[in-house]
């Protein structure tokens, strides 16, 4: 029906904890995420180990029940991706063409790998592409302009405030920088990935019909994931290089199908007293995410695993 990665032992704890509320309740018990590993045929151990060394870096904590949640670490990058439902709500008119850009400096040898790491995930969820060297850009259509950008971007890492990053507004581009600019992104790819997407759901939201649960959550989790990732990790670019009623298509295909996924795991998490705010899926939050363009070429390379989809 789809072609999917197994998650990790860690990616797979941090999706499912980031699916909790912010809240006492919001914990889940070591017995829950080793019988959903076990859906996904990841052993007990694995899973004991990742989820040792994910408290150890301050990733996940164990609160005085004994039960897991994710550390404060890690809110910043769980709090972009659940605002999937409304976050190309926050858009505003391009009509001046400016630009925010992410100056950053040159990263020693010594430099440490996470940093890196998390820098480069912090300008991926923002929608920065690398313009030069060490110059990143984006359209400054964002609510709240670029002090807005600014603050999510030093929540998201918070060595960017103390490193010697700018994080500027630009203007009055010449027509050859900003015609380099305008083609840091393919508008056309982006409409596909979406049709792609949205023909997925559909056809997952079909497969479903009749499946048994264990199978059916591993199906929502894997297909929903890798949709909530592209939903999460589009620039939400201004109409002038990507329509936005294809991406408004995919939000709410994405929607209907959340709703399915909720549905699949709710006699699982009720089964361990564990609420939950949207369906556990595949977002990889603990890890770097993909690309738009590995998406896109996804999306064409796996077409035909899909029942009708068609680029």
């Amino acid at each position: 029906m789809y072609a999917a990665v197994t998650p990790s032992p860690k990616s797979l704890i941090v999706d499912l904890l980031s699916t909790l509320p912010r809240s006492a309740e919001g914990a889940m018990p070591v017995r829950a995420l080793v019988s959903a590993g076990d859906c996904f045929g990841i052993a007990e151990n694995s899973i004991r180990v990742a989820l040792a060394r994910l408290c150890a870096a301050g990733t996940v904590a164990r609160d005085e029940r004994g039960r897991y949640r994710l550390g404060e670490r890690t809110e910043a990058t769980r709090r972009e991706v659940s605002s999937w439902k409304t976050r190309h709500e926050d858009l505003c008119d391009w009509t001046e063409r400016r630009w925010t850009g992410v100056l950053t400096p040159p990263r020693g040898p010594r430099a440490p790998r996470k940093q890196a790491t998390r820098r480069q995930r912090a300008l991926l969820l923002l929608g920065f592409r690398r313009f030069d060297a060490n110059l990143y850009l984006r359209p400054d259509n964002l609510a709240g302009g670029t002090p807005r950008t600014r603050e999510r971007l030093v929540a998201l890492d918070p060595t960017a405030c103390g490193d010697g990053t700018l994080i500027t507004s630009l203007s009055d581009l010449d027509a050859e920088t900003e015609g380099r600019a305008l083609g840091l992104w393919d508008g056309d790819e982006a409409v596909a990935a979406y049709g792609f997407s949205c023909r997925r759901l559909a056809s997952s939201e079909k497969h479903l019909e009749g499946l048994p649960r264990g199978e059916a959550m591993v199906e929502t989790f894997l297909v929903g994931g890798q949709v909530l990732r592209q939903i999460a990790l589009d620039p939400l670019l201004p109409e002038d290089i990507v329509p936005a009623r294809e991406r408004a298509r995919l939000v709410e295909a994405m929607r209907r199908y959340d709703r399915l996924g909720r549905a699949c795991w709710a006699g699982f998490l009720g089964s361990f007293d564990v609420p939950h705010l949207r369906t556990p899926a595949d977002v990889r939050v603990a890890d770097a995410p993909l690309s738009m363009a590995g998406l896109s070429r996804e999306a064409s390379t796996q077409s035909t695993l899909v029942p009708g989809a068609r680029t």
